[in-house]
């Protein structure tokens, strides 16, 4: 009897594993780092898309999702780490840019970094106009963005544009993750995405 309800245990488990390992798609040869190709995980969207709905935590871990700004135009600009050098920058040029963006466009910086760490860095770099999200907790916007870099947690450098209705109009996954993404393009995208908001 112990025998058989070993088995099944293990049967079981083995069958939930195999299954999680099957949700979870992966993508080759979008990437580099340090010259070397990058797997990522989860699925990829792409312009056009339903924008999927995530959550996130701000810096009291409070849960903030995509929807908490519908209606408006997102630019989220994701990032590896903010301690990095082309990160922080990514970072600074963002929120000196939301000055000069319409008023019903938000601007998020997502990273792995925990929550802690992204209040000292906002605290010690003077970024008081965007938000700045972590995806630590859950990894629930990595993975429904496919942006999750394999064996090591972190989000590949990206930035994407979702206009009012939830749609992507703009997406820019940057091939190369020590480079800066294109920030004029991305601009641009959330300008005219906001101006067409106004119009519908």
């Amino acid at each position: 009897m112990m025998k058989k309800l070993l088995t099944l245990v293990l049967t079981t488990v083995l069958s939930v594993n195999t299954a999680f390992a099957e949700q979870v798609q992966e993508t080759s040869g979008l990437v580099v780092a340090g010259g070397k190709p990058i797997t990522l995980l989860g699925k990829q969207v792409y312009k056009g898309n339903p924008a999927p709905d995530f959550s996130v935590v701000d810096e009291g871990f409070k849960r903030v999702s995509l929807a908490d700004f519908k209606g408006k135009t997102v630019l989220i600009s994701a990032v590896p780490s903010l301690d990095t050098g082309v990160c922080s920058i990514q970072t600074k040029r963002f929120n000196e840019e939301v000055a000069n963006l319409p008023e019903n466009v938000v601007v998020l910086t997502i990273s792995a970094d925990l929550p802690f760490a992204q209040k000292r860095f906002c605290s010690t770099e003077g970024v008081d106009a965007l938000k700045v999200l972590s995806d630590s907790v859950w990894h629930d916007f990595g993975e429904k963005y496919g942006l999750v870099i394999k064996d090591m947690g972190l989000l590949s450098r990206s930035i994407f544009v979702i206009n009012g209705q939830g749609n992507i109009v703009y997406k820019e996954l940057v091939p190369d993750i020590s480079k800066e993404p294109n920030y004029d393009q991305a601009l641009a995208a959330a300008k005219e995405s906001a101006e067409l908001d106004k119009a519908i």
